[in-house]
C-alpha cells in the first residue's frame, strides 16, 4: 500500500503459514525457546512448529505457556512447557532434564527471554539495572552454556540463536540496561561461535525491528501510542510481521544456513541505518516519555 506520497515501501510478507523451506525441515529436531509464552518469541517457535520441531518453550508464568501451548500443538507438532528462571542456573539445567525427559536433547536453543522497560537513566535503582542485566545477558549466557555443555559432553552439533537489539551497535536513550545487556549478548554471540565452532555448535544473533503485537508491555505500548504514523517513521513505510522474525530464525538454524555463525541478522527494514540529511531537534528522553523534571530521590 502506498504512502501519502505515492511511495510504495517494501511489499507485504507473504500470508502466515507460508515457509521458504521444506516442510519438515525439522522433523525430529527438538527446539527449545525461553520466553516462548508470549510475543516474538511464540511467533519464532510457531515457524519452527510448522515445520516440524518438536518444541519445549520456557518462561516465569505457567499460565501464558499453557495458553500457548494449546495454540502452538494445533500446528500439528509436540509441545511441551517448562516453568524456568533462566537467571537460576540450577533452575535452567532442571528445564534441559525436562526437555530430554520429554523428547530429547534440543537441537536448537532460541534464546528471546529478556527484560526491559524504558527508564531515564537518572531514574534506574540498582535494583532494575540488576533485573535487566540479569535475565537479558546473564540468564542468554547461563541457557547457552548449559545447551553447549551437553552437546559437547555428547559429540552433537548445535544452533543457538540470541535475540539482539539494534542498540546493541548504537546504544538506546532510555534503555540504557537493556542497551548493555544486549550489547553484551551481541558479543556472546561473536565470542562463543568461536569458541564453539570447531565442536559443530554455531551461534547467532537475531534482531527484531518494529513488530508490533498483543503481549507488548504497557510502558512500551504506550510509548508507541504517542508516537503517529508508525509505519510512515520506517524506511520499508510498513512495520515488521511477527513471522517475519520466525522465517529468519528457522533459516539460521536450518541445514541452508550452517557456515553461518557468529553473525547477527537484522530484520527491521532498514530502520536502524536510518539517517537524515539534517539532524532533527534533539527532545530529551524525558520529555519523549511524558516525564517532568528530575526530582532526587534515593535508590
Amino acid at each position: 500500500m502506498a504512502n501519502d506520497e505515492g511511495l510504495p515501501g517494501l511489499p507485504p510478507p507473504p500470508p502466515r503459514g507460508a515457509s521458504a523451506l521444506p516442510p519438515g525441515t525439522y522433523d525430529g529436531t527438538v527446539v527449545l525457546v525461553t520466553g516462548g509464552g508470549t510475543g516474538l518469541g511464540k511467533a519464532v517457535a510457531a515457524e519452527f512448529a510448522r515445520l516440524g520441531a518438536d518444541l519445549v518453550i520456557a518462561s516465569r508464568q505457567e499460565d501464558r505457556l499453557l495458553a500457548a501451548r494449546d495454540e502452538l500443538a494445533e500446528l500439528g507438532g509436540r509441545v511441551t512447557t517448562v516453568v524456568c528462571d533462566i537467571r537460576d542456573a540450577d533452575r535452567v539445567a532442571e528445564a534441559f532434564d525436562a526437555a530430554q525427559a520429554a523428547y530429547g536433547l534440543p537441537g536448537v536453543l532460541v534464546n528471546n527471554a529478556a527484560a526491559n522497560f524504558p527508564v531515564p537513566a537518572e531514574d534506574m535503582s540498582p535494583n532494575a539495572w540488576r533485573a535487566v542485566v540479569d535475565i537479558t545477558l546473564t540468564g542468554t549466557f547461563l541457557m547457552t552454556r548449559e545447551f553447549a555443555r551437553r552437546h559437547l559432553a555428547a559429540g552433537t552439533p548445535g544452533s543457538v540463536i540470541d535475540v539482539g537489539a539494534s542498540y546493541a551497535w548504537t546504544g538506546g536513550p532510555g534503555f540504557a540496561h537493556s542497551a548493555a545487556a544486549k550489547a553484551g549478548v551481541k558479543s556472546l554471540v561473536e565470542t562463543l561461535a568461536v569458541e564453539w565452532g570447531p565442536y559443530g555448535i554455531q551461534v547467532n544473533g537475531l534482531v527484531p525491528g518494529l513488530m508490533p503485537h498483543d503481549d507488548m508491555t504497557a510502558d512500551i505500548r504506550g510509548n508507541l501510542d504517542r508516537a503517529r504514523d508508525l509505519a510512515a517513521r520506517q524506511p520499508a513505510l510498513r512495520t515488521g510481521h511477527p513471522r517475519e522474525l520466525g522465517w529468519a530464525a528457522t533459516f539460521l538454524a536450518s541445514p541452508y544456513a550452517r557456515f553461518i555463525t557468529g553473525h547477527t541478522l537484522v530484520v527491521d527494514g532498514a530502520n536502524w541505518q536510518r539517517r537524515g540529511l539534517v539532524s532533527p531537534p534533539v527532545v530529551p528522553v524525558r520529555e519523549q516519555m511524558g516525564r517532568g523534571p528530575y526530582e532526587p530521590y534515593e535508590g
